[in-house]
């Protein structure tokens, strides 16, 4: 049971990382954790070119190491596909973050709800292999039935719990998107 809960822990650890990466019109430095910079040919994490700060609710400040460097921050920024608009100040790059209109919070909730759906279908396949597992212990002979009809329960229980782990996670997701 408890690789199974791991599992799942790791689909609802996927999930979160999804959800902060999304943009709610406040800035919060770990939106930038998906972006790549090509630094002397290789990829690298934007955190290791830079250290980002929130000076401001609504502006990211990076602070690049290198000042050879800026050039492909501010390009892999506007590469992201996150509506930032970077200005470079020397080796600063400061990023306002534009207020959110009305139908882009909701399409960041439909969107939202449909990583959250997938998450929850994730976390069924997960239920499902055990449940196959139990059932093929059961007929090779190495579980009794009403063992393992308990341990079908209980995988039932474990995803039921993970299950509305992630419904919380996306209503409050939904309620700080939608919070003007």
């Amino acid at each position: 049971m408890e690789s199974l809960k791991e599992r799942m822990a790791k689909s609802i650890d996927s999930f979160k990382q999804q959800l902060v990466g999304l943009r709610t019109g406040r800035a919060n430095p770990d939106m930038l954790n998906t972006i790549q910079v090509d630094y002397y040919g290789s990829m690298v994490p934007l955190k290791q070119v830079a250290s980002i700060s929130v000076p401001e609710a609504r502006t990211l400040l990076l602070n690049v190491f290198d000042r050879n460097a800026v050039k492909n921050v501010e390009r892999a920024i506007i590469a992201s596909n996150l509506g930032l608009n970077p200005n470079t100040d020397d080796n600063l790059i400061r990023i306002q973050l534009p207020e959110l209109t009305e139908d882009r919070r909701k399409e960041l909730v439909k969107h939202i709800g449909k990583v959250s759906e997938e998450t929850k279908v994730a976390v069924r396949n997960i239920r499902r292999d055990k449940i196959d597992q139990i059932k093929a212990e059961e007929k090779q002979g190495d579980a009794t039935e009403d063992d393992s009809k308990r341990l079908q329960q209980d995988t039932q229980k474990i995803t039921d719990d993970f299950i509305s782990k992630i419904e919380t996670l996306f209503k409050e997701k939904e309620t700080e998107l939608l919070t003007i």
